[in-house]
This record gives structure tokens, C-alpha cells and sequence, in this order.
């Protein structure tokens, strides 16, 4: 599975050496695409807007929102395809009250490999 390569601190598209837009493939792709996944909020995605997490309704401003993110962020990894599995582990929020930690999956051949979040 390819997908458009994203600069990691933009969110941006970037260019390969022939000045093409670059392409990511392989388990980094599948991280890249979970990362995206859960960046979205419900309703947000505009030709799917039954994607994204209920960040309004469910996880920001709630006490027990650590929990649901997690499960939600499953959720969300799981419907990119080839993700076999996902685990969200959540390190804790940092003085400028930014969400840390990692979500570990595994792709469809086996393969592991981690994104942060």
C-alpha cells in the first residue's frame, strides 16, 4: 500500500529528488495513515464523514477521556487497511497540555512498527 508522503512536522506534502510528490510505502505508509486517522475529528473527514474521533463529544475536557482515546484510536488504526492490529499507549500530556505516546501496530505480513501521537 503507497500513500502521498507527509512532512512529519507540517503535515504537508513533500517532493522527491525529481521534484514529483513524494510516496511512502510499506509499514511507514501504514503508520503515516494511522497517524492520520486519528488526527481527524468526527465528522471532519469531508467525502467520509463517518471517520474520526469524538474528540468534541467524548475526549476533550472529559475526565476518562485517556480511556477512550485509546480505544477509539484502536478503532480508528484498525480501519486503515492492512493494520491488523493496534495498541494506543498513552504516555501523559506535557505543560503545553500536549497528548504524548505511541500507538504500536501490526501490519497484514506480520510486520511491527510504532507512530507517535
Amino acid at each position: 500500500m503507497n500513500t502521498l508522503l507527509l512532512d512529519r512536522t507540517t503535515w504537508d506534502l513533500l517532493l522527491d529528488a525529481s521534484g514529483n510528490i513524494a510516496v511512502a510505502s510499506g509499514a511507514y505508509a501504514i503508520g503515516q495513515d494511522i497517524s492520520s486517522a486519528v488526527r481527524v475529528f468526527s465528522g471532519e473527514a469531508y467525502y467520509d464523514t463517518t471517520r474520526g474521533l469524538p474528540y468534541k463529544a467524548q475526549i476533550l475536557g472529559r475526565t476518562n477521556s485517556t480511556a477512550v482515546f485509546q480505544a477509539q484510536a484502536e478503532a480508528a488504526a484498525l480501519t486503515v487497511p492492512d493494520c491488523a492490529s493496534a495498541q494506543c499507549l498513552v504516555a501523559g500530556l506535557t505543560k503545553a497540555r500536549k497528548l504524548t505516546g505511541a500507538i504500536l501496530f501490526t501490519t497484514d505480513d506480520g510486520e511491527t512498527s510504532s507512530v507517535n501521537i
